[in-house]
């Protein structure tokens, strides 16, 4: 199998959407010889913010010298970001090798029944072969959705150094609950029994959970104490932040939320470091200060202000909006916007409209995708200045051929088309 046959196979398994449940991957990696055995995971869940803090505390652990994968979803550009190891993304002819062999044992499965294992399942897979065939000292790795019974909880109560479990919100309801503390149970299952957790700051009934499930499974508990935090400047250039005895902290990671990602990262070394891992304040200040993460709040070009930020759920809209008032204050900006068939446009792009210059709407890059002239429509509703295109292509050269000096352009609302911006900028 060479690498386009991969990809084509892998893409063929997109069919069997999500599937909840570890029935099928603990199949295929006992057939695989439990490749996750061998390894020892950061094992990182949340709403919103996991892809920044796997990239902080990736980034720091490999300031520390430490061999370190990063497991993360979804893919912005390219099939092989999401795994990688000391920021180097596996080989096409990796996801070759790994692919075939993976198909034989599904053929093995396919055998004993009908239930086929989903391409998230396969990717998940994929990373542990990979990692345990580079003898990786840890892996970053990211949930994909929900914890409990997402298919990166295959790994054991021994081989999970720390769960990090980030902020808290509204997502993926039709698998995850309808309430908070519903989905924060679920974000839960990542704790292990005698483990160690640190948790974002949540509302008491999220807190709760969190407690009791700790309490149950005799788990250590760290929660990020925001008022620990403590901003000293902040302009689009980056973060400069004291966090307890820590001071003078440096990001380029842009938002007020990404520094408490960013402490909660620390803390999450600090319980790495009880457990033996040898990482030192200089690693932390370093690997802090080029922590990099595409497709938040990310500026994709200068002139003019391109952003780009996967903002795909309301509390995640709510930070990119803080966000942009806090860096542009007063300045109009041209919104591209896409989402997916089961999001709450209201909640997600209404908020915007105050500072609106221009919708432009366009159409995802997958299956899921609400259709274009269909989100039009509905921002239609509450912004009057509204177009729809057919690429994101289209969009950014109509909103460069209509731009005035002080607009800002941003693109939002879905992680599945904001890998095109940065294709349009040329950006890898």
């Amino acid at each position: 199998m060479n690498y386009k046959e991969a990809i084509d196979y892998i893409s063929t398994t997109k069919k069997f959407g999500s599937k909840p449940g570890l029935e099928r991957i603990r199949r295929l990696c006992e057939l695989l010889g439990d490749p996750q055995k061998a390894l020892k995971f950061a094992h990182v869940a949340g709403t919103n913010g996991k892809g920044s803090v796997c990239a902080c505390l990736s980034s720091v652990l490999m300031r520390a010298g430490y061999k370190t994968g990063l497991f993360t979803s979804p893919a912005i550009q390219r099939f092989s970001e999401r795994i990688r190891i000391d920021s180097v993304e596996i080989s096409e002819e990796e996801v070759a090798r790994y692919t075939s062999l993976i198909k034989s044992k599904i053929d093995i499965m396919k055998a004993e029944s009908d239930d086929h294992p989903t391409e998230f399942e396969i990717l998940t897979a994929m990373a542990m072969l990979h990692y345990k065939k580079h003898n990786c000292d840890i892996v970053v790795l990211e949930v994909g959705m929900g914890g409990i019974i997402d298919s990166t909880n295959i790994i054991d109560d021994n081989t999970s150094l720390v769960a990090v479990i980030t902020s808290i919100g509204f997502d993926h309801m039709e698998y995850l609950g309808t309430t908070l503390s519903e989905i924060a149970a679920k974000k839960a299952g990542i704790i292990k029994k005698g483990g160690m957790s640190v948790v974002y700051p949540a509302k008491p009934e999220v807190m709760a959970v969190f407690e009791e499930v700790c309490r149950q499974k005799n788990s250590g508990l760290r929660k990020l104490d925001d008022k620990e935090v403590e901003i000293l400047t902040q302009d689009i250039n980056g973060t400069s932040f004291d966090f307890g005895i820590y001071k003078g902290l440096n990001i380029t990671l842009l938002g007020k939320y990404q520094v408490y990602n960013a402490a909660l990262s620390m803390l999450a070394c600090e319980e790495l470091r009880a457990k033996g891992f040898k990482i030192s304040e200089e690693n932390i200040r370093e690997g802090l200060q080029n922590a990099k993460w595409a497709g938040r709040f990310e500026i994709v070009n200068r002139e003019p202000l391109t952003i780009i930020d996967g903002a795909h759920n309301p509390e995640g809209a709510r930070a990119l909006l803080e966000g942009l008032e806090c860096y542009f204050p007063g300045r109009k900006l041209i919104f591209i916007c896409g989402c997916l068939a089961d999001k709450d446009v209201g909640a997600i792009f209404k908020p915007f409209g105050a500072i609106a210059k221009r919708f432009i709407t366009i159409t995802p890059d997958s299956p899921r995708a609400k259709a274009g002239e269909e989100l039009e429509s509905e921002i239609r509703r509450f912004h009057k200045d509204v177009v729809h295109k057919n690429n994101v292509d289209e969009a950014l050269d109509y909103a460069l051929s209509t731009l005035e000096p002080e607009d800002v352009i941003c693109a939002f609302g879905s992680l599945y088309f904001i890998g095109g911006v940065r294709d349009y900028f040329g950006l890898v």
